[in-house]
C-alpha cells in the first residue's frame, strides 16, 4: 500500500521533509522519510498533503500556506530542531496544530562547535591549514618564530549572549582557559553565577566593550534580528573574537564583513547565516573569518537522541497525548 493508499484508508501519516539519522518509527503511523536533498517547494507541498504530522527541518518555513497544502488531516508540526523561528506558531494555533522542537540534544554538538570555531579563528587554523597544503610550505622551509601568531585566551573575558542551555555548555567548556564569564539575557540567570563559572551579568553593551570572545546563543526574534550590527561591532576590542552558532541574522553579516575586511576586530567564526545557504560574498574570501554549514548539533549520537525525540513527539501527537516537548 503507498502513501495516498494509507491516506485514503485513515492512517495516520507522518512525513519527514529531509533523511534523518537513525531509525524512523512512529507507533500508530505510517512515515514517509524524503531524501537528502532539500524538495522544491511543490515537492514538498505535495508530500504533506494529508499528512498527520510533518517532521519538519530548520529550513523548512511553516506558514499559512504550508498549512493549507497539508490540509485539515494536520495534528502537528515536530521540529528537527531546538529553535522555531521557521514555524508562523499563531497560524499553527489558528489551526488547533501543536509544534514541538528537540532541546537537550542539541546543547552538547553546538557547544562543542562553539568552541571548534573560537579555537579555530584564535589559532588561525584555517589560514594555517591552507598554507600546510600548498607548495609555498616546502618552498619556504620552516616557519619563522614571529609568523602565524594567534590570540591566546587563557584567563581572558567570554561573553555568552544568551544564556539558555547552550550558552551555559559553552560557558562551561571555557573553565579549562579559566576564562572570566560574563552573560547577557532579558532575566537573571543565577546557575551562571554560582560556581564553577561564577560569572557575572552585564549589558550587552558593558560585555562587548570588556569581551575577547563572544559567543551567541540567542534565538531569533524580532528584537535580536541584527542584534550584533555595526555600532555594536564598533563597541569591541580590535583583539576580539565573535562567533554565532544560533541564527544567521542575529549578525548583520555586511556590517561584520567591512569589520574583518578592516581587521577591526580579530576575527569571526559563523556556522549560520543570513540567507542560508548562501554567505555573505564579503565573508568568503577572508583569512580571519571561519565558516562551516550550519552544523552545530551534527555530531552522531545527538542528531539520532532527535531522531528519537520528533519520533516520540509524533507518537503523542497521533495518539492524542501531550507531546514532551510540546511549544505551542
Amino acid at each position: 500500500m503507498d502513501l495516498q493508499q494509507h491516506k485514503r484508508a485513515g492512517e495516520a501519516v507522518v512525513v519527514v521533509t529531509r533523511s534523518v539519522p537513525g531509525e524512523v518509527a512512529v507507533t500508530g503511523a505510517t512515515v514517509r522519510v524524503m531524501g537528502d536533498q532539500k524538495p522544491s517547494a511543490d515537492e514538498l507541498k505535495a508530500a504533506i498533503r494529508g499528512a498527520s504530522v510533518v517532521v519538519t527541518m530548520f529550513s523548512d518555513r511553516v506558514d499559512r500556506a504550508f498549512l493549507d497544502a497539508a490540509g485539515p488531516s494536520l495534528k502537528g508540526i515536530c521540529n528537527f530542531a531546538v529553535g522555531f523561528d521557521n514555524i508562523d506558531l499563531a497560524a499553527c494555533r489558528d489551526r488547533g496544530v501543536i509544534v514541538t522542537n528537540t532541546p537537550h540534544a542539541v546543547t552538547e554538538g553546538t557547544a562543542d562547535l562553539a568552541w571548534t570555531l573560537i579555537l579555530a579563528v584564535a589559532r588561525r587554523l584555517i589560514e594555517a591549514d591552507r598554507f600546510a597544503r600548498s607548495p609555498e610550505y616546502p618552498a619556504r622551509g620552516p616557519l619563522g618564530i614571529s609568523e602565524f601568531l594567534g590570540a591566546d585566551l587563557t584567563g581572558r573575558n567570554l561573553l555568552i549572549v544568551g544564556a539558555g542551555r547552550i550558552g551555559y555548555a559553552t560557558a562551561l567548556r571555557s573553565i579549562g582557559w579559566g576564562m572570566r564569564v560574563m552573560y547577557t539575557a532579558r532575566s537573571r540567570h543565577v546557575d551562571f553565577e554560582l560556581a564553577p563559572l561564577a560569572g557575572r551579568r552585564v549589558t550587552l553593551e558593558e560585555g562587548l566593550r570588556e569581551a575577547d570572545v563572544i559567543s551567541i546563543h540567542t534565538p531569533l526574534t524580532p528584537q535580536t534580528r541584527h542584534l550584533i550590527d555595526a555600532r555594536a561591532i564598533a563597541l569591541m576590542k580590535p583583539t576580539a573574537i565573535l562567533v554565532n552558532t544560533s541564527r544567521g541574522p542575529v549578525v548583520d553579516e555586511a556590517a561584520l564583513a567591512a569589520a574583518l575586511q578592516d581587521r577591526r576586530i580579530f576575527g569571526a567564526g559563523l556556522d549560520v547565516f543570513e540567507d542560508e545557504p548562501r554567505v555573505h560574498p564579503g565573508l568568503i574570501g577572508l583569512t580571519n573569518c571561519t565558516l562551516t554549514p550550519h552544523i552545530g548539533s551534527a555530531e552522531d549520537k545527538y542528531r539520532r537522541l532527535m531522531t528519537e525525540m520528533v519520533c516520540e513527539n509524533a507518537a503523542a501527537i497521533i495518539a492524542g497525548r501531550e507531546p514532551p516537548n510540546r511549544i505551542a
